[in-house]
């Protein structure tokens, strides 16, 4: 369909789409115009990876806006968010309009939202702005949501799913854009939403689907290729270096971290002697940017590897290391990347061959390994073939003997993605969207909770609402015991408390372990006791106890056992006791951390990508925030505690460093020199010998007049100052090198 033939496309719509380079609408679009797209009609579309779906969303959302409305996309990844708000970005100029991103802390409204007209979040971002009384989510008019069969996972599903019914809850005649990969039961959720349901398995590059065996692929249609392996070859090496010779590149899915780091270094020997030396001289610059942004030995090696035209990509790795490997591979500088399924979820990193390596991964509920999911297989075969690039895609299982052959045969060419389900009747999950419900006014009474309740996916899938009732009365008896809500008969009002957990975006149960722990301090509390209440919370993914651990942490337990907050469970109680010990581990890589510890020695320490570190800090960052709210209803007098605590992490420094650190430009390496230079406030910076600040800031003129600046000095210039070369440094972190690493976390 041409776009002239769009039916109520406004004028400067159409205009803008020309623009960008868009004059014809695939099949899938065209399908979701007939239906109604661009007159606020609700659509649910089940359609292949790279089939255009973004495009349905976008032209819901600007032409909702040109009706002048407002629009909300919401996605399931930051990394996709950014994405997603890039691409409508491109739209302001030309239609007037401004787009917004919102991916910041979990525990505000973001006023500034309401000038939007257009706006991308995540699901918990726009669940946590409704918590929060966030007053544009009342005037939506449209809603596009990405990858919406999410809803099955048990993690993030039931968020996405509760914030959809608030949305349609409060938003009557709101236009739902549902967008997903192909699943079995599409029209379970276009009965959900009320939407018209959209199928198609057309893509603009053909992908054929197959199994490579002995030397040959098997190919889903009967037909076979020959990729023979050379003695001693893995057969993913084969592979690449057949893609390679047809100037195409290959991404290749593994189980774990290990397996992805070690089968990118066996990769690069295949693909160095490929690169042109364009690529050569691309990709060494490249390398020299990932290497500034960390020097642990993770880092290291993804650069030498870089070098050589191959990457891994796991969540190790920082946000800004994966973004540099995506976009280098995007531009065909790498001839492989090897990643774990984080890279499958929806980022634009298409390829001309998918390996799907590992089809097993390891889950703890089943005691051993356990078969991917075939919608999860096929979200990461989907990545094969790119548009204008490719002529076609080839996405290809790897099996190791003719059993083998057949399951895969039988399980993921010839099998159905599963049907998605509901997981909000899990516990966890009912008990926090309950809070928040009746804390924001969605349910005053049983009644009105019920009424919700009968709005999300799970009442609309189940049709009966026995077994949810069931665990419903064990949730409210558990909000009611810790006193978050109260109860009047049949009424429901969200006490003081409550109102905080809603609002700080906990789970109700870490809520009850916090203010428990609060209570339980007999004086103030240290940061290591902060910092493992919080890791004992359900909202802190923590490190596990590794083989020798136990050991190192019962002395550690020893010697600190008195700050931790709560009693410590008896050593026969083995699960709590491992869970306080894993949780004291966490808390110790907070603590060093705070200590100063450089990023190499922590990864060391710990055996942790710096993603890992990133991770950490940031969800201590959240809850220590949370935490401070809550002391402040429950226990006021540890408030500066624990607001020392939190400043200290966020840092990663000592406490006197703290007023140092709110100067723009000065991070943790560059406060320890000035503080060890002897200027430990910003007043005295203000007042300090310009030859000393130049040689604590290692003679960087231009950054020591930023800081200068910004700490407010009027005579920031040092034109003509040369460095003190008096001054030495003792701290271990001021002689670590590589200072630019240390201005902010976020340069990870």
């Amino acid at each position: 369909m041409d776009i002239d033939a769009i039916p109520d496309l406004p004028t400067r719509v159409h205009d803008a789409l020309e623009g960008v380079g868009i004059a014809e609408l695939y099949p899938p679009q065209a399908d979701a115009v007939e239906a109604g797209i661009t007159r606020g009609e609700s659509i649910i579309a089940s359609v292949p990876t790279a089939s255009g779906k973004t495009l349905i969303g976008i032209l819901a959302l600007l032409t909702a806006v040109e009706r002048g409305g407002r629009g909300l996309y919401i996605v399931p990844l930051r990394a996709l968010a950014s994405e997603k708000y890039d691409r409508l970005s491109e739209f302001e100029d030309d239609l007037g309009i401004n787009v917004a991103l919102a991916i910041g802390d979990l525990d505000s409204e973001e006023r500034w939202l309401a000038n939007a007209d257009i706006i991308v979040a995540t699901s918990e971002k726009v669940d946590s702005m409704i918590r929060n009384d966030a007053s544009w989510v009342d005037d939506l008019d449209c809603v596009v949501t990405d990858e919406v069969h999410l809803i099955d996972d048990a993690s993030r599903g039931p968020t996405l799913e509760v914030t959809l019914a608030k949305l349609r809850s409060v938003n009557r005649g709101l236009q739902v854009v549902a967008l997903s990969a192909t699943i079995a039961n599409p029209g379970a959720i276009a009965d959900w939403l009320d939407a018209h349901l959209i199928e198609s398995v057309w893509r603009p590059v053909d992908l054929r689907m197959g199994i490579h065996f002995g030397n040959a692929v098997h190919f889903a249609d009967g037909e076979q290729t020959s990729v023979p392996v050379k003695r001693g070859e893995r057969q993913e090496s084969a592979i690449v270096r057949d893609t390679l010779a047809d100037d195409g590149s290959t991404l290749v899915f593994v189980s774990s971290r290990r397996r992805a780091e070690a089968t990118a270094a066996r990769l690069a020997e295949v693909v160095f002697p490929f690169l042109t030396s364009d690529d050569r001289r691309a990709l060494e610059r490249i390398a020299d940017d990932i290497r500034e942004t960390s020097d642990t030995e993770t880092v290291g090696k993804l650069a030498d590897l870089l070098e050589q035209g191959a990457a891994f990509h796991h969540a190790g790795l920082a946000s800004a290391q994966r973004s540099r490997v995506e976009a280098a591979f995007r531009d065909r500088h790498l001839g492989a990347v090897v990643a774990t399924p984080t890279l499958a979820a929806g980022v634009n990193t298409p390829s001309r061959r998918v390996v799907v390596r590992d089809w097993r991964r390891y889950d703890s509920t089943a005691g051993g390994m356990r078969p991917l999911s075939t919608l999860e297989v096929h979200q990461m075969m989907g990545r094969a073939g790119r548009p204008g690039l490719d002529p076609y895609g080839e996405a290809l299982l790897i099996a190791r003997a003719h059993e083998e052959l057949e399951e895969l045969r039988a399980r993921y060419l010839e099998g159905r993605p599963e049907p998605i389900d509901s997981k909000l009747a899990a516990e966890p999950a009912l008990r926090t969207h309950v809070n928040a419900a009746i804390a924001t006014g969605f349910a005053r009474d049983i009644d009105a909770l019920e009424r919700f309740l009968a709005g999300t996916f799970y009442a609309s899938q189940s049709g009966s609402g026995t077994h949810l009732r069931v665990i419903l009365d064990d949730v409210l008896a558990f909000l009611e015991r810790q006193s978050f809500i109260e109860r009047d008969a049949d009424r429901l009002t969200a006490t003081s408390l409550g109102h905080v957990v809603a609002r700080v975006y906990l789970d109700p149960l870490g809520a009850a372990i916090i203010v428990d722990g609060l209570e339980a301090a007999a004086e103030l509390p240290s940061a290591l006791g902060l910092y493992h209440l919080i890791s004992r919370t359900p909202d802190m993914y923590g490190l596990y106890l590794r083989s020798g651990d136990r050991q190192r942490y019962e002395e550690l337990l020893g010697v600190h056992g008195e700050e931790l907050l709560g009693a410590t469970p008896h050593p026969a109680d083995e699960g709590p006791y491992e869970d306080w010990l894993a949780a004291l581990k966490t808390a110790k890589l907070l603590h060093d951390w705070a200590d100063e510890l450089d990023e190499d020695r922590l990864t060391e320490r710990y055996k942790v990508g710096p993603g890992d570190i990133r991770g950490k800090v940031d969800t201590a960052q959240w809850l220590l925030s949370a935490t401070e709210r809550l002391a402040e209803v429950t226990n006021e007098q540890s408030v500066p505690a624990v607001r020392a605590a939190r400043k200290r992490v966020e840092h990663g420094i000592h406490e006197e460093l703290i007023e140092l650190c709110r100067i723009r430009g000065v991070g943790r390496v560059r406060a320890r020199r000035l503080f060890d230079a002897g200027i430990e406030t910003p007043a005295d910076l203000r007042e300090a010998d310009k030859r000393v600040v130049l040689a604590a800031l290692r003679g960087r003129r231009k950054t020591a007049e930023q800081i200068l600046e910004a700490a407010g000095r009027d005579d920031a210039d040092l034109e003509g100052i040369e460095p003190d070369a008096s001054i030495t440094f003792e701290s271990e972190v001021a002689e670590a090198e590589g200072d630019e690493q240390q201005a902010q976390l976020e340069d990870f």
